[in-house]
């Protein structure tokens, strides 16, 4: 049990990297792939992908309620590659499109946070490899 808590701590905390591998999660908690996927819905409920989407929606649910982004941007921000990906799973999870929800839930509380600083919180702007590099050279 303490081998798959090590991998859902790895999932909790790279949930919104796009390339979380399932076979490196498995590695981490000292299963195969198959194995991984049996102990894990076995101990948690749900798969691991499963589980990935659902913590990716409900964070896309905060920002489409808080932040003034695109949902093409949200999409990127939480982990998913594509739109119609994103889009399908969140409506099966919620019973509504993004946009459909955003419409539903905003204007319920605060203001909407800008889109450049919920960008910067969420890690949505990232510098390159020359980036580092021009400002060691500029300091």
């Amino acid at each position: 049990m303490r081998q798959l808590r090590l991998a859902k701590d790895v999932m909790d905390r790279d949930w919104a990297e796009p390339g979380t591998d399932l076979d490196a999660l498995a590695a981490r908690a000292g299963y195969s792939r198959y194995h991984f996927i049996r102990a894990f819905k076995a101990a948690y409920g749900e798969t691991p992908g499963q589980y990935l989407t659902h913590r990716r929606i409900d964070r896309a649910e905060d920002l489409l309620r808080t932040a003034n982004l695109s949902v093409t941007e949200i999409c990127h921000l939480v982990g998913f590659s594509s739109l119609g990906t994103f889009s399908a799973r969140f409506k099966t999870w919620t019973g509504l499109t993004p946009s459909e929800y955003r419409a539903k839930h905003v204007g319920r509380g605060a203001a909407l946070i800008p889109g450049c600083y919920a960008m910067l919180w969420a890690g949505g702007f990232r510098t390159g490899p020359g980036a580092r590099q021009r400002n060691s050279e500029e300091a």
